[in-house]
């Protein structure tokens, strides 16, 4: 019994609840800005193994595996919320049976998945999917189906991330992040000073580093300080999956659209334009990827304080949150502005020639990557308290709209510049609904729609 009161006094009240974020924050900033440096040290290391072409080639092959970690039907941040409940509760049992249900669910749903995304790729023509020259790059089938199943792997065990995220420890799935890109540097190192240029190499390193980090990490997890959480059959209950599906189903609707916009940037450009075309914009969007750092840092363990504080009723503290984060996104605006400014001398030090960004794409990026921090500087915060209705609608909205004016844009103009502002313009509407929602909720005054 002494043990649940502990867990609940860790996680109990405005004290230490604050408390807990500033901790994660401080282990965040060194974990954070080391994944920073690595993910940075990255692009030009690629680079050199595999050139501009086959580079571009392989962050649009990038973009299409990321569909697969979203597939988990918002289980994963079900999980993360409801974790932060049922412990806020002291109610371990069913907290045990969130955890379990949730990783029953995801076996469940992956090897079907898995099974129809290979006999796609083994059908399908591939090279024309992705408008690829066979000359340049004659393995692109193998590469496919084996980070395919590499990455299959690695949905089923990143469900620790939103475990820890769901105990408000952000700081541990920052460092299982973290060891993964570090481990992916050390062998793309290898590969390049041995000499290879093989893409095969660096896909079976960028898909197979993160599974090994998550497969390390899960016996120390629930055979160590966790045990009295870890997965079990006999936790795993209908009512769970109920409970988890009728929370991450939202996420998971959420999510489709936002992977329209997010992540099919790389495929347009790629056939619209080139595959060479991607490597600039990947490099811009890589260079703001600072601020990104900086942002999930500080603001990501705000998402289950919120919801805590929103389970005890506890308005002051996530008013009082709501100022400290106004004057973080500030800084961030700054410090966009002053990247934007020397972004060609950083560009010079940092790629060394091995490819061009004119400065228009990082303006724009720059533009960009504000908008997106903006908007989910409210959105994680609606998030946690699991307002997601109107979030579902303007996300929609903005891919229905995104997809045919995006390819409409590219083939009349055939500027990638106006494709970019067309991936600013569909991001406003959210943006001031996630404003206006955030405030009606904080000070009070949400009613019907607002508060769903």
């Amino acid at each position: 019994m002494k043990k649940r009161i502990n867990i609940k006094d860790k996680l109990l009240g405005e004290d230490g609840r604050t408390s807990l974020i500033k901790k994660n924050v401080l282990a965040s900033f060194f974990i954070k800005a080391w994944t920073a440096l690595v993910q940075l040290l990255l692009v030009p290391l690629t680079l050199s193994c595999l050139g501009v072409y086959e580079n571009g080639v392989w962050l649009t092959i990038g973009s299409v595996l990321l569909w697969i970690d979203n597939l988990d039907i918002g289980l994963g941040n079900g999980l993360r919320n409801k974790l932060a409940v049922y412990m806020a509760r002291n109610d371990i049992n069913k907290a045990r049976e969130m955890v379990s249900s949730t990783l029953a669910m995801l076996v469940i749903i992956i090897i079907p998945s898995a099974i129809l995304m290979i006999v796609g790729e083994l059908f399908a023509d591939n090279y024309q999917l992705l408008n690829v020259d066979p000359s340049k790059v004659p393995q692109l089938d193998i590469i496919l189906l084996v980070t395919t199943i590499l990455v299959c792997n690695t949905f089923v065990f990143k469900f620790l991330g939103n475990f820890y995220m769901g105990l408000q420890l952000p700081a541990v799935n920052n460092l299982l992040g973290c060891l993964g890109n570090t481990l992916i540097l050390l062998g793309t190192f290898i590969v390049y000073k041995n000499g290879y240029h093989s893409m095969l190499l660096i896909a079976l390193i960028n898909t197979g580093a993160p599974l090994f980090i998550y497969l390390i990490c899960y016996p120390i997890t629930f055979m160590g300080k966790y045990k009295m959480l870890s997965p079990s059959l006999r936790f795993v209950t209908v009512s769970a999956i109920r409970e988890l599906f009728s929370l991450g189903v939202k996420f998971f609707l959420l999510q489709i659209p936002a992977i329209i916009l997010f992540f099919t940037s790389n495929i347009l450009i790629s056939h619209l334009f080139s595959p060479s075309m991607v490597t600039p914009y990947q490099i811009a969007h890589r260079y703001f990827t600072v601020t990104m750092t900086l942002f999930t840092i500080i603001c990501v363990p705000y998402w289950t304080a919120t919801t805590d504080a929103y389970e005890r009723k506890d308005f002051s503290w996530i008013r009082k949150a709501n100022k400290t984060l106004n004057k973080i996104m500030l800084l961030i605006l700054v410090i966009i502005a002053v990247m934007t400014v020397f972004s060609d001398s950083v560009y010079h030090i940092w790629i060394q020639g091995k490819a061009y960004v004119p400065f228009s794409i990082t303006l724009i990026s720059a533009v960009y990557q504000f908008i997106i921090l903006l908007s989910m500087r409210y959105s994680f915060v609606l998030n946690g308290i699991g307002a997601l209705h109107l979030q579902l609608v303007f996300t929609i909205i903005a891919s229905v709209i995104f997809l045919p004016l995006a390819v409409c844009v590219g083939k009349t103009t055939h500027d990638i510049n106006d494709l970019l502002m067309v991936m600013c313009l569909v991001h406003l509407p959210g943006l001031i609904v996630n404003y206006i929602q955030y405030h009606k909720i904080v000070n009070g005054k949400a009613t019907g729609i607002w508060i769903k």
